[in-house]
């Protein structure tokens, strides 16, 4: 058996699951959004663009897609800045408490999604704890709300995304060493500097990684925007998740399933583009 033989027979029962568990069931969601619409008479067309149109010619579903990707870019922008300083200082710690830290920093990832999210609605909730902590401080006279809205649901997933990103960017530190930098001060260069012209730089193929499933775990995010968006948050799962369990037309929740992977296409293309450019600047 040759070499080339063996590595294709290793790789064939990943392919075998990768298009039982990927590819069959996006080859069924692009034929179910081009079913006909359900009170379509007999004899109609096997094939229907009609989701598609309702999605193009209604502005809501513009909107809705807008919303979509403004969060998503907003919790990228917030989740990685603050999760890079935690990395940073994980990669370079010599306590022999590193071991625990470094757990206590994905630790959140052991509690479920749902229940975090439940605690996120407890803390900014009406009478949650922010509230009454101003309260008692006397800074405010009356409960404001923080809950039920984009701000609740953008904090929210900041903090479930944050141990995803630290995890990303302390696996593309793999290039940054102290000893660049140890040059660079001892050459004069002050420590803003050190860190804005060495630093950054050596981890930014850890944090376009960061950046990139934060992105895509926050536009795909369904129980966060649903919970502590208090039915105010409309984003393309929550649509999703409507048109399936409520208004049950199928070929309008395959069209915006379509253009979410349209979406996750895009973005990914991007990312190859940026990681091909940091690989070779010329």
């Amino acid at each position: 058996m040759t070499t080339r033989l063996m590595h294709r027979m290793l790789l064939l029962p990943g392919l075998v699951a990768l298009v039982v568990t990927f590819c069959l069931p996006v080859a069924w969601l692009l034929h179910m959004s081009f079913m006909p619409e359900p009170d379509s008479p007999p004899g109609h067309a096997a094939i229907s663009f009609h989701a598609y149109a309702q999605v193009l010619e209604d502005g809501f579903y513009w909107w809705v897609v807008w919303q979509t990707v403004r969060i998503g870019l907003v919790v990228t922008c917030l989740t990685v800045p603050l999760s890079f300083p935690i990395a940073l200082f994980l990669s370079r710690s010599t306590s022999p408490w590193r071991g625990t830290l470094a757990a206590l920093a994905v630790a959140p990832l052991l509690t479920s999604t749902v229940i975090r999210t439940y605690g996120w609605m407890v803390i900014l909730g009406r009478h949650g704890l922010i509230n009454r902590t101003l309260l008692g401080l006397g800074v405010l006279s009356m409960p404001v709300r923080l809950d039920n809205g984009t701000f609740a649901t953008i904090v929210a997933l900041v903090e479930i995304l944050m141990p995803y990103a630290i995890i990303s960017i302390l696996g593309g530190m793999g290039r940054l060493t102290v000893e660049l930098e140890q040059a660079a001060a001892l050459l004069g260069a002050p420590l803003w500097k050190v860190f804005m012209r060495i630093t950054v730089p050596l981890a930014l193929p850890g944090l376009l990684t960061a950046s990139l499933l934060v992105f895509v775990l926050s536009i795909s995010s369904l129980v966060t925007p649903q919970l502590m968006g208090g039915g105010r948050v409309f984003v393309l799962s929550t649509e999703i998740f409507s048109q399936t369990t409520q208004a049950l037309n199928w070929p309008l929740a395959g069209a915006l399933s379509t253009l979410l992977l349209a979406l996750f296409g895009s973005v990914i293309v991007l990312y190859q583009r940026a990681a091909r450019r940091l690989e070779d600047p010329a």
